[in-house]
């Protein structure tokens, strides 16, 4: 089991920038699938960003080419580099780890993206 633990969200101004960090413990995020997803009021959780074991990436289509998803396989923590920030941006964002069959998920708590002027 992995527990896991974002930071790094705040306030920034429309064309910022915020790197969003999450921190596994209890397990390796190594072997994991590790995403990022955004949720606003009212609204369901959605995909951001996908690291794959394999070492492949996905992205939502409204953030390809601004934001890039990473892994630190030392420091046990994957990061969001948000650029180009537009208020619609505006989040809660929460890293998920899923099971390589994907039966499994694990969430942290959330960090709270704000952009506006």
């Amino acid at each position: 089991q992995v527990q896991l633990v974002e930071s790094g969200g705040g306030l920034v101004q429309p064309g910022g920038s915020l790197r969003l960090s999450c921190v596994a413990s209890g397990s390796s995020a190594s072997s994991y699938h590790m995403g990022w997803y955004r949720q606003v009021p009212e609204k369901q959780r959605e995909l951001v960003a996908t690291s794959y074991r394999t070492g492949s990436t996905y992205y939502e289509p409204s953030v390809k080419g601004r934001f890039a998803i990473s892994r630190d396989n030392v420091k046990n923590t994957v990061f969001l580099q948000m650029n180009s920030l537009k208020p619609e941006d505006t989040a809660v964002y929460y890293c998920k780890a899923s099971t390589t069959t994907w039966k499994t998920d694990y969430w942290g708590q959330g960090t709270q993206v704000t952009v506006s002027s």
